[in-house]
């Protein structure tokens, strides 16, 4: 049977380096004052992984396969020149 863990509010003051190892292991904490549970910590969930959009297909998309007559990167470079 799982049985959980348990700290109170005085080992949350005091002895909090021994809790947290608990928590960075993956275990659900419950925080007690005078017996009676009054919260619960629980671990971080995993970070969801990014997903990077598809730019080359959304480029496909918009344009087609025309060409651009002047490229962004001259289009940034002039626009920089300008502002000087």
């Amino acid at each position: 049977m799982y049985h959980m863990k348990t700290a109170s509010v005085r080992d949350l003051r005091y002895r909090f380096s021994v809790v947290e190892k608990q928590l960075r292991a993956g275990e659900e904490i419950l925080i007690t004052k005078r017996k009676r549970v009054i919260g619960r910590l629980l671990p971080p969930s995993p970070p969801a992984s990014v997903k990077i959009p598809d730019f080359m297909a959304r480029m496909k998309k918009t344009f087609g396969n025309k060409r651009m007559k002047v490229s962004n990167a001259r289009l940034i470079s002039e626009d920089r020149e300008e502002r000087s």
